[in-house]
C-alpha cells in the first residue's frame, strides 16, 4: 500500500478523500497546513505528496520550492498539485518548481486518484528486472546516459538531480530516433491528456531540462527547437 500525504485546507475534502483512496490501495493522509504537512514528511516519507496551491502559512508553491531544494532530505518525492480550473499560470508555475502533474479543482475523486496512480507508476523502481534487462534498458549519447530500470540520470559521468517529469520528457526524447515531437504529443505522452491548452507547459518543461543538460536552443547538444512543429532530440543514442 501506498502512503500519500495531502496538505489542503480544506479539511472535509480530506476526510472524505482518506475514505475513498482507501478502495486503491491508497493509504492517504489529510492535514491542512504546510507546518503540520512538513512534520510529516520528515517523520514518516510519503510515497506522494498531494499539495493545494492555497494554503495557510504559505502557498504551495512554496511548499514545492522548499521540498525540491532539499533532495538530500526529501528525496525525490512526487507532488502532484491541485490548482484552481482554468488557472493555467499555476499548473506552469508548479512545473517550474517541480511538480509532477496536477489536477485542477473541482475534480472527481476518481480522476485524482487516477493522476496519483500514474505517478506513481512513473516514479517506482521496478524491483523484478535481472541484469540482462538493465544492460538493454541504457542509453547513451555523448556523454548522456540514463538507466531506465533504476530511474538514474547522469551527464559526463555526474549525477543529474531531474524531477519526475524532467527525467520521462527525457527518456521519451532518447527513445525517440531522432523524431521530432509536436509540444500536444509531449503533454499527451507525459499524461495521457488532451493538451492543446497547455502547450505552453512543456515549453517550460523542455527549457528546465535544457538548463539541466547545459542545452542551449541557439546551439543545441541533445534538444533542437524544430521551428512551427515541436522539439527533436539530436544526439546519437547507443
Amino acid at each position: 500500500m501506498n502512503n500519500i500525504l495531502l496538505i489542503d485546507d480544506d479539511e472535509k475534502l480530506g476526510q472524505l478523500l482518506e475514505k475513498y483512496c482507501q478502495q486503491f490501495d491508497l493509504a492517504l493522509q489529510a492535514v491542512t497546513s504546510p507546518s503540520a504537512g512538513f512534520k510529516i514528511l520528515e517523520s514518516e516519507q510519503p510515497d506522494l505528496l498531494i499539495l493545494d496551491v492555497m494554503l495557510p502559512e504559505m502557498d504551495g508553491f512554496e511548499v514545492c520550492r522548499r521540498v525540491r531544494s532539499q533532495p538530500e532530505k526529501f528525496g525525490k518525492l512526487p507532488i502532484v498539485m491541485l490548482t484552481a480550473r482554468g488557472d493555467v499560470t499555476d499548473r506552469i508555475v508548479g512545473l517550474e518548481l517541480g511538480a509532477d502533474d496536477y489536477v485542477p479543482k473541482p475534480f472527481e475523486p476518481r480522476e485524482l486518484v487516477a493522476r496519483v496512480q500514474n505517478v506513481l507508476r512513473r516514479t517506482q523502481e521496478n524491483t523484478n528486472t535481472t541484469s540482462d534487462t538493465v544492460e538493454k534498458t541504457t542509453l547513451l549519447s555523448d556523454g548522456l546516459y540514463i538507466n531506465i530500470n533504476s530511474r538514474q540520470a547522469t551527464l559526463d559521468e555526474q549525477p543529474l538531480d531531474l524531477t519526475t517529469m524532467e527525467y520521462e520528457l527525457l527518456k521519451i526524447f532518447m527513445q525517440s530516433n531522432g523524431r521530432t515531437y509536436h509540444r500536444d504529443e509531449l503533454m499527451n505522452e507525459l499524461r495521457g491528456i488532451d493538451a492543446e491548452l497547455y502547450s505552453r507547459a512543456i515549453d517550460t518543461l523542455v527549457s528546465r531540462l535544457r538548463h539541466k543538460l547545459n542545452d542551449t536552443s541557439k546551439s543545441p547538444r541533445f534538444i533542437k527547437t524544430i521551428w512551427g512543429r515541436g522539439y527533436a532530440f539530436i544526439g546519437v543514442v547507443q
